[in-house]
């Protein structure tokens, strides 16, 4: 969804059991400086304020067994209302390692719209029912556990927040970044020239804009078939077919 202009700034909406962890990092560089400037706005519900008895319960025992605990559905539904109740259309995420692999791509896609609602689990995770009930969208940051959700989502908001406009200051760096065209970005230098022995490519001192760009464009690639290959074979597939000529 494209966010309109009337809608206000961009908004990341975070039920946690922890609002404290907020804004953290995202309090300080472009992105704290982009927050005081009002460029975008983050807002954060505690889930234990929706748990319906005296000592706000928010989990309980899995049915099956279990060495954890898992949150309950009740409150998180409560808790995930409430939230998107702050940004209208805004899409609800609940950051789990069972997710899709949160890309570039669907970072664009979230910085486009009017903001993102965030679930940060704890514990086993959250009750099945409310995940389906809400319709959860489910990202992963990738392979591996967290000990909660609220590093996922600080990650999330800081790589939708840099693409907002007028935060970022040379819009041409968005461009030429790492998964931009699925490559990797290209190496960088500065000075000194000459450091412990080890010495800048002739090619950017050369001061030929269009031999710097070939160089740059051919590291990219040789990175990403190197390190990324998964990457690359989605990279070739696209170019292949960008170059067959279009059926009239």
């Amino acid at each position: 969804m494209t966010k309109q202009p009337d809608q206000g700034p961009w908004t990341a909406t975070v039920a946690t059991l922890f609002p404290e962890m907020f804004p953290g990092p995202l309090g300080h560089s472009l992105a704290g400086q982009a927050l005081a400037d009002g460029l975008w706005r983050l807002e954060t519900l505690d889930i234990r304020d929706f748990a319906t008895d005296k000592h706000r319960t928010v989990d309980d025992a899995p049915f099956g067994g279990g060495a954890s605990m898992v949150m309950k559905p009740d409150v998180v539904a409560s808790a995930m209302q409430a939230a998107q109740a702050v940004c209208s259309g805004a899409p609800a995420i609940y950051l789990s390692p069972r997710g899709r692999l949160l890309d570039q791509a669907r970072v664009r896609e979230l910085a486009q719209g009017p903001g993102v609602t965030l679930l940060c689990g704890r514990y086993e995770g959250v009750d099945e029912r409310a995940i389906e009930a809400l319709g959860l969208e489910e990202l992963s940051l990738g392979d591996f556990v967290l000990s909660g959700g609220e590093p996922a989502a600080l990650v999330l908001i800081d790589a939708c927040v840099r693409l907002l406009p007028g935060v970022m200051g040379n819009a041409e760096s968005l461009a030429e970044e790492s998964f931009e065209d699925d490559l990797l970005e290209y190496p960088h230098y500065t000075r000194p020239q000459d450091w412990d022995g080890r010495t800048v490519p002739d090619v950017l001192v050369s001061g030929h804009h269009e031999n710097v760009r070939a160089w740059r464009r051919a590291q990219s690639e040789d990175i990403t078939r190197r390190r990324r290959p998964d990457l690359w074979a989605r990279h070739a597939a696209r170019a292949e077919k960008a170059a067959k000529p279009s059926k009239v």
